[in-house]
């Protein structure tokens, strides 16, 4: 497990207005590598000018590799800028590419979620922004809110590491042969700045419960506020406790969601776990005026996490995912400003003195819309130990 590490220089980028220009011009400073993973690499105006700065890139020698989930190349990953990569000598590669696309299985729902960069091993960009243009969402016309950030300093020894070892089990699993480490010796970089943070993965194997574990320690340590905003939140019993004990005892708990929809089913699954946060405490507001895509938290002015993990079953227990996680009250300041901004200005508080009174047609539809994810969840492996924690709570 990555530990918390001094001497950072952590920057907040805001959706891909600061995101995409920080990025192209790293990679246009690039001397000898570039390593890049993304969920979703799209044939856009975002997209084409990444991939012309990894083309940019390689032809003047610098290594790049690119590794993009097969689920979501399959779906954005257009022939064209496929080859323009592959012509300009940009190492290519799909984790867990559709084979019979099909044939379905549950295993193939264990994607590559993470949105990781790093170039030359003296910076690196974690977060939950996707190479798609933030006006590039069907059906919603304001640009797309999400977060990153710009690393430096010995953080980027474990994010160098994960992404190196990724890529040789990508390597093993297409029976190819690289020079990407499966075991990657120990870099040291140095100290660039004042923060303290930790950089957290999410895997099925050694890592399984790291960044949902790194959120429960921080929320039940909570004294004064806990501010998260997620773009799909279905939370499982552990954590809406965690929540709702963090409210009974005083704690300040907003959660700021999406209103608007794009998984119909998911939305209104989420939905009804509203009541029993709402009849907590535990106060939520639907953000409205755009498509909210963060995975963002700020607890008691002192830490603070960005990353591509949702708090929902894929992000938890299904997908790759990476954050980071800050403790400096300069950053944690700085999110929660950019979310207070949100919320004062694009979004409808949920009452809870109305919530029970919805219509009788809409709570049928969030529980049934809750009960088929709930069944998903079980027939696909995931949530028993969710059920023998509920099980060990009622013990005597």
């Amino acid at each position: 497990m990555f530990r918390f590490t001094a001497g950072n220089r952590i920057e907040l980028l805001r959706s891909g207005a600061e995101f995409f220009p920080a990025l192209e011009a790293a990679i246009d400073a690039a001397e000898r590598e570039v390593w890049l993973e993304t969920y979703i690499f799209a044939d856009d105006d975002a997209g084409r000018a990444i991939a012309t700065a990894l083309v940019r890139a390689a032809g003047r020698g610098v290594v790049v590799r690119v590794l993009v989930d097969g689920w979501g190349a399959k779906q954005y990953l257009t022939r064209q800028l496929e080859e323009l990569l592959r012509d300009g000598q940009v190492r290519l590669k799909k984790y867990r590419p559709e084979v019979a696309p099909w044939q379905f299985r549950f295993h193939r729902l264990r994607r590559l979620h993470r949105k990781l960069c790093h170039v030359d091993r003296r910076v690196a960009f974690v977060g939950g922004i996707n190479l798609i243009d933030d006006m590039n969402t069907p059906g919603h016309t304001p640009p797309r809110l999400d977060f990153a950030v710009r690393v430096g300093g010995p953080l980027l020894a474990p994010i160098v590491a994960t992404m190196q070892r990724l890529w040789a089990l990508a390597e093993l699993a297409q029976f190819e042969l690289g020079d990407a480490p499966l075991f990657p010796e120990p870099i040291h970089t140095p100290r660039l700045g004042t923060q303290t943070a930790r950089f957290v993965i999410r895997d099925n194997l050694r890592h399984r419960r790291d960044i949902e574990h790194a959120y429960l320690a921080a929320i039940r340590s909570a004294r004064r506020e806990i501010l998260i905003a997620n773009a799909y939140f279905f939370p499982g019993v552990r954590f809406r406790h965690a929540l709702i004990e963090a409210a009974q005892r005083g704690v300040r708990v907003t959660l700021l969601l999406q209103a608007r929809v794009e998984y119909r089913l998911l939305h209104y699954a989420s939905r009804a776990l509203y009541g029993q946060l709402l009849s907590a405490g535990v106060a939520i507001a639907e953000y409205h005026r755009s498509f909210l895509h963060a995975k963002v938290a700020v607890i008691d002015d002192r830490w603070a996490t960005v990353g591509s993990s949702n708090i929902d079953p894929y992000s938890l227990l299904m997908a790759r995912e990476a954050n980071v996680f800050v403790r400096d009250t300069h950053f944690a300041d700085q999110l929660r400003n950019e979310l207070l901004k949100l919320i004062e200005t694009g979004t409808h508080p949920v009452e809870p003195g109305r919530w029970p009174e919805r219509p009788l047609l809409a709570k049928l539809i969030t529980w049934l819309a809750y009960g088929v994810v709930r069944i998903g969840m079980g027939v696909a492996g995931y949530g028993g130990d969710e059920w023998f924690a509920r099980r060990r709570r009622r013990a005597p």
